[in-house]
């Protein structure tokens, strides 16, 4: 099941949340700090990294603190030197879609994935992300659901439209 909500990221239960970051796992946009605050200490201590990430790579840890999913696919769309675009945003999405493969998670709860100032505008992240997600599911089991979450009603209806015309 796909489904759009009107909902906080940082409290929508799921398997895992999805959090767009950086090669250094830093958060791409405000918005996300709250998946920081909610996770505590313990979850800041699960991201340190020793090597950058590949932009378009993604990598599943542990949540920990008040957040309500025990863990978080972090997707990476962006460097100091790379800056959000289609295609990053595109593998960044898919390897997000083949770790809940790999984990066998059932529930993915995503937020827009590089959307923000200068960044893509949110048809497009809606346009990527419901075509990706429709390929996927083509050939995969998990995640069997998937609930995109947004934070205005009018971001709900973009991202409806755009999965209607991914599955068309």
């Amino acid at each position: 099941m796909i489904r759009v909500v009107v909902d906080d990221l940082a409290t929508f239960a799921a398997d895992a949340i999805v959090r767009p970051a950086t090669t250094r796992l830093d958060p791409t946009a405000a918005a996300l700090r709250r998946l920081e605050i909610l996770g505590g200490e313990d979850f800041q201590n699960k991201i340190r990294l020793s090597r950058e990430l590949a932009v378009g790579a993604a990598v599943v840890t542990a949540a920990g603190g008040d957040l309500p999913s025990e863990f978080v696919i972090h997707a990476v769309i962006r460097s100091e030197v790379e800056p959000v675009t289609r295609g990053n945003v595109a593998r960044a999405w898919l390897s997000v879609l083949h770790q809940a493969q790999e984990w066998q998670f059932n529930h993915l709860s995503a937020p827009p994935l590089g959307t923000g100032a200068g960044n893509l505008a949110l048809e497009d992240a809606a346009e990527i992300m419901a075509t990706v997600l429709h390929a996927h599911h083509g050939s995969a089991q998990f995640p069997a659901d998937v609930s995109f979450v947004v934070e205005r009603p009018e971001d709900q209806q973009v991202f409806e439209a755009a999965l209607q015309r991914a599955v068309s």
